[in-house]
């Protein structure tokens, strides 16, 4: 529950180098989950974990909801962020707020950043600390966030990233699913010009 969590914490600026999204889930969170430094992708299946940090724990190993502290994701515009989080397993992340672009780049990479109030989010930390193991299920469709108790809250998710979600798409495949009406309407553009 760290607040202001960049991206350089989220995959160190090293591991930026790399144009592919495989293996980023490695080193998530890389400087906190290992003991001695992780100079490449190929070294973390070598590199020693924190029993301490949290990912590392048996109880989270499948987990698909990370509930992180205020203003996650700020700093650099890196995709890779989200990449590693993908990567690692995650579905959506809660956190009270989220930076504008990391925001947009989880977006466009199957993550759901879900922006819950201040209470919410107190009630997700307590119940965390009080259960191992605590499931709550994420409906899109619906957005809500639905708590073991049954109780729903609900959590706001621009549209459009709502469509491209449930239907698993991103941007270019919206586009691509469009692709006949875009040829007629450039078809009967230049018919019109002549």
């Amino acid at each position: 529950m760290v607040d202001n969590v960049d991206t350089d914490q989220i995959i160190p600026a090293r591991f930026l180098k790399v144009t592919d999204k495989a293996g980023l889930g490695a080193v998530l969170f890389c400087d906190w989950r290992y003991d001695g430094e992780v100079p490449n992708l190929e070294a973390a299946a070598e590199a020693k974990p924190r029993i301490d940090f949290a990912l590392n724990q048996p109880q989270h190993e499948r987990a698909q909801i990370l509930l992180a502290g205020d203003n996650f994701g700020c700093g650099s515009s890196r995709e890779h962020a989200p990449w590693a989080l993908v990567g690692w397993g995650f579905r959506a992340i809660i956190s009270t707020s989220f930076a504008d672009i990391f925001r947009s780049n989880a977006l466009k990479n199957s993550l759901l950043p879900l922006e819950v109030d201040p209470a919410t989010h107190a009630e997700l930390v307590r119940l965390t600390a009080a259960e191992e193991g605590l499931t709550v299920t994420v409906d899109l469709p619906s957005q809500t966030i639905q708590f073991p108790d049954g109780r729903a809250v609900e959590f706001p998710i621009d549209a459009f990233a709502k469509r491209c979600l449930v239907e698993g798409i991103d941007q270019l495949g919206y586009l691509l699913e469009r692709e006949d009406s875009i040829t007629t309407y450039e078809e009967n553009s230049r018919a019109s010009k002549c």
